[in-house]
């Protein structure tokens, strides 16, 4: 599967609370069904998806990478399109986008999400 991912420009300004200490602690994966490209502008997934936002399981695999890893159960049949990172169970700040080719799914289906964001 071949994706894009952005970090969000909200998403640079939830860094920068993270490091000064005043961001919340957990973060949550979401998904959607709508098109479009993901850009550093967006502030919200495509469509999003029926589905509560499942809570990342986040780890550091390497000195400059931050690992999201979550995984969502589809609640009927829909194609996924894009998912992110986002700060809050619902609204929230949006801090990673992606969008990739759809993936459909029936009820019950699930995709196990790793989104990695290394700083550069």
């Amino acid at each position: 599967m071949s994706s894009r991912l952005r970090l969000m420009r909200f998403g640079e300004e939830w860094i920068v609370d993270v490091l000064d200490g005043t961001a919340p602690g957990t973060q949550y994966i979401g998904w959607g069904t709508g098109a479009g490209t993901a850009s550093k502008s967006d502030s919200v997934l495509f469509t999003e998806a029926s589905e509560a936002r499942q809570s990342a399981t986040r780890s550091q695999p390497v000195a400059d990478k931050i690992r999201y890893v979550a995984t969502m159960t589809a609640d009927g049949a829909k194609t996924i399109t894009n998912a992110g990172v986002l700060t809050a169970l619902t609204g929230g700040i949006l801090i990673i986008h992606g969008d990739f080719t759809g993936i459909p799914l029936q009820q019950n289906d699930q995709i196990q999400f790793t989104i990695d964001m290394e700083i550069t």
